[in-house]
């Protein structure tokens, strides 16, 4: 591995990269884990995270980007503070996913892939999250919601709203 002299990352995340690398038969195999421990940490990964996690991998930065490229889950570009997910595969689909979606975009007056100009949210249309018997689903950050209707999904959404005003 690499030595690297100064790390973007905080010196746990730093750590855990460390150990990562270990634990592996091929160190690539720890890439994107990787991706999305800095991600988490990062916002989004960004050039820096990139160059870093190659350095600390022996890998070519091309290599980096093009399992980057890959993932959908792994964003190039700052997401809102609150990156809303919505559920569009088959189940979520059949119970109302689009009409959640639209709703999503109206109420937030954004589009998939795009954050409000508060920084708050960003909205994402995504395959499935796996709650297919609760369906339609949004994920907000790591948190599910199931069961949804427009009316429950405002009620959501005014809650992450509202911890921002206290």
């Amino acid at each position: 591995m690499a030595t690297i002299t100064q790390s973007i990352f905080t010196p746990a995340t730093a750590a855990r990269f460390d150990k990562l690398a270990t634990i592996y038969p091929v160190k690539r195999s720890a890439l994107v884990p990787m991706l999305l421990y800095a991600q988490d940490e990062v916002g989004y990964v960004s050039d820096a995270v990139v160059t870093e996690i190659a350095q600390r991998l022996d890998l070519l930065e091309l290599d980096v980007r093009n399992v980057l490229s890959y993932y959908s889950m792994l964003r190039t570009k700052p997401a809102g503070k609150y990156n809303v997910q919505v559920c569009t595969n088959i189940s979520c689909m059949l119970r109302g996913g689009f009409e959640l979606l639209d709703h999503c975009k109206n109420k937030l007056g954004i589009d998939h892939k795009e954050t409000t100009p508060d920084g708050l949210f960003s909205l994402e249309e995504v395959e499935c999250i796996g709650a297919c018997c609760w369906a339609p689903a949004v994920q907000v950050n790591y948190d599910f919601h199931d069961e949804l209707t427009p009316e429950k999904l405002d009620a959501v959404l005014d809650t992450y709203r509202a911890r921002e005003s206290k």
